[in-house]
């Protein structure tokens, strides 16, 4: 699995208006960014984001996903 690969499963179940994912093929850590966070706890962002990549994460092809979520505005807020 490549960052692209594993970025257009993301944008392809979720608005995203930023992406940005670093790792090894297997172990990923992921900053994502969508309006679809609004009102959600993290947990349940994470859910939405395993849902998207569904099969890849159960078949092993996506080992471990490490990631921080948030709102644009919660993004706008951090200095980066």
């Amino acid at each position: 699995m490549t960052a692209e690969q594993l970025q257009a499963l993301i944008a392809a179940a979720l608005p995203c208006e930023h992406i940005e994912l670093e790792g090894d093929g297997r172990h990923w850590y992921a900053t994502i960014v969508s309006p679809e966070f609004e009102g959600q706890r993290a947990i349940q962002r994470h859910q939405r984001v395993y849902a998207a990549l569904g099969a890849k994460m159960r078949t092993d092809e996506v080992h471990a996903l490490s990631m921080k979520t948030y709102t644009p505005t919660e993004w706008a807020a951090e200095p980066h």
